[in-house]
């Protein structure tokens, strides 16, 4: 087996930046705690240099490195970083492990064929980690506490060559296990500096005197498994979040602080090779509740401009109704396959400007009445019912007609509101019409057709349907309406 290990130093500071991208090449701590008790929890390189460590007090931190940038830990911002990273490495491999905040495994048996060799897999890897804000060093070896090992060297890809795991890394650094600082302690009073030390070391001594831990390190430096590959499950939703120090009284406003979200949901699509087909807004309001809009895209797309447009038509048509003080987007993942049309097939429209035409229609004449029309369980004329409307890319419409049969089609075009009639009858059956610009002797009818239904209800109905062709050439359906007692012209046949 060969792994590879996507390693993000400094994981938590690094996903503050990617919300903030701006404060790049700066010295910034995440601390958590109540002011002035706060803590340091994580440091960029920048502030790591100048000596601010994790578990440091904010005002120690800030006088060691003056300057420092401070922001407040965030568990939703570190878990829309982890699953990002995650569905990263998804996008390259099937079976991708979470080793914890900041390291993703990658199982790369049967990779070849699709993205070269070990070198060309670990440069695409750190090339899209830093497409989506989280650049990461790779270590690619035989077990996944080697890789992880040759991740933690500094450069940006390293690769411990098959059986080579004890010879490579043999020299590396204690530090590279981040084992606990009691651990650490002891095994530096030993004299144990390198991986190869502790690996040398005899198990039954180090079992007597450091237990299982002490055990558990030795298998770390020796690069051995601890368990099997737990492959990881990719959640329905891709969601970005945004804490905010103001609050947000204006759309103009919440369109700033959307659009880095998209920016982010975008690239996390893009290196995944996916598309979203629903946008989920939710906003924190300053009184408490919460304000969630569901956004259906009637095309699956990724484009950042098509997605704000859309979320900005949706929330003209329903404001919030208090200041935003907190707004998280999620979109939802599908895989688009492409396709081919005919060639003498009429080009469907681009799938996000077809979304944004119909997200400004529902803004005019209201989410209920636009959509896809569709057949209902009921005999009553006409009856239908709206959907919402979807558009499946690729979709053959071209219509295919039974073997044997003419592959020409007749049509009713239904008149809406239907035509007053005048109708001369004989024997009760229609021997003249005239409706409109439609008049003419029958020179052949077919029917009665009696529907009739929910006499129940004050929407009944009860009618007579008739086939017409008349003597000026139209083909019509005629209609008796028993309830109004009176002729209509209901459609005409193409």
């Amino acid at each position: 087996m060969r792994v590879a290990c996507v390693w993000v130093p400094h994981f938590a500071a690094v996903a503050a930046l990617r919300a903030e991208p701006e404060l790049r090449h700066r010295p910034v701590a995440i601390v958590e705690g109540v002011a002035p008790a706060r803590t340091v929890v994580d440091a960029t390189d920048e502030a790591w240099e100048a000596g601010v460590r994790p578990g440091m007090p904010e005002a120690e931190a800030a006088a060691r490195c003056p300057g420092l940038i401070a922001r407040a830990a965030s568990g939703e911002r570190d878990v829309a970083a982890r699953e990002a990273l995650l569905a990263l490495a998804l996008g390259t491999s099937p079976r991708v492990e979470d080793g914890g905040p900041g390291i993703v495994y990658v199982d790369l048996d049967g990779l070849g064929a699709l993205h070269g060799d070990e070198p060309a897999i670990g440069e695409r890897l750190a090339r899209h980690t830093g497409r989506i804000g989280l650049p990461a060093r790779l270590g690619i070896a035989g077990s996944r506490p080697a890789a992880l090992s040759a991740a933690r060297l500094g450069r940006r890809v390293s690769i411990v060559r098959p059986g080579e795991e004890a010879a490579t890394l043999a020299s590396a650094p204690l530090e590279l296990l981040e084992l606990a600082p009691e651990l650490g302690a002891v095994l530096a009073r030993w004299g144990v500096r390198t991986l190869g030390d502790l690996a040398e070391l005899p198990r039954a001594g180090l079992v007597a005197r450091l237990g299982e831990a002490g055990l558990a390190a030795q298998d770390l430096a020796r690069g051995v498994d601890p368990g099997p590959f737990r492959p990881y499950a990719s959640p329905p939703f891709y969601q970005e979040v945004q804490g905010l120090e103001w609050e947000l009284v204006s759309l103009e406003q919440l369109a700033a602080v959307v659009r880095p979200l998209l920016d982010r949901l975008a690239a996390r699509l893009d290196v995944a090779h996916v598309a979203a087909d629903q946008l989920t807004l939710g906003l924190g309001l300053a009184d408490g509740s919460r304000h969630e809009r569901v956004v259906d895209l009637a095309y699956p797309m990724a484009e950042v401009g098509p997605m704000l447009a859309l979320l900005r038509l949706d929330l003209e048509g329903h404001p919030p109704r208090a200041a935003i003080v907190h707004v998280a987007l999620a979109a939802r993942p599908v895989r688009v396959r492409a396709g081919q049309g005919g060639f003498w097939h009429v080009p469907e429209p681009a799938g996000r400007e077809l979304a944004v035409v119909l997200a400004r229609l529902t803004a005019l004449v209201g989410s209920a009445n636009l959509g896809s029309p569709a057949l209902v369980d009921s005999h009553r004329p006409d009856a239908f019912a709206l959907e919402p409307f979807a558009l499946t890319p690729g979709a053959d419409i071209e219509r295919q007609a039974p073997p044997g049969a003419s592959s020409r089609f007749l049509a009713l075009r239904r008149l809406r509101p239907a035509w007053p009639a005048t109708v001369d009858t004989c024997a009760g059956r229609p021997v003249a019409v005239s409706a409109g610009p439609v008049a003419g002797r029958v020179l052949a009818c077919a029917g009665p057709w009696r529907v009739s239904g929910e006499w129940w209800r004050e929407e009944a109905w009860a009618r007579d349907e008739w086939d017409l062709a008349l003597s000026e050439g139209t083909l019509c359906r005629l209609v008796l309406d028993h309830r109004a007692r009176a002729w209509f012209l209901d459609g005409m046949y193409d």
